[in-house]
């Protein structure tokens, strides 16, 4: 699997619950801050969940 580099660039303030904690599953904690992840199913679920508040670019 490729791995996948998110950047949280939109605050998570305002957001549904299961928003926020999707960005914690993450490891998103703030905005500017960078993760890195595999490709997995469950993983790209996560990002299409929250795709509006980060952005995704493949390693």
């Amino acid at each position: 699997m490729a791995k996948v580099k998110i950047t949280q660039v939109r605050s998570k303030i305002r957001r549904p619950g299961n928003q926020k904690k999707t960005l914690e599953a993450l490891g998103l904690r703030r905005i500017g801050q960078v993760v890195e992840h595999e490709g997995t199913p469950s993983i790209m679920g996560m990002i299409k969940t929250v795709e509006h508040l980060i952005s995704v670019e493949e390693i």
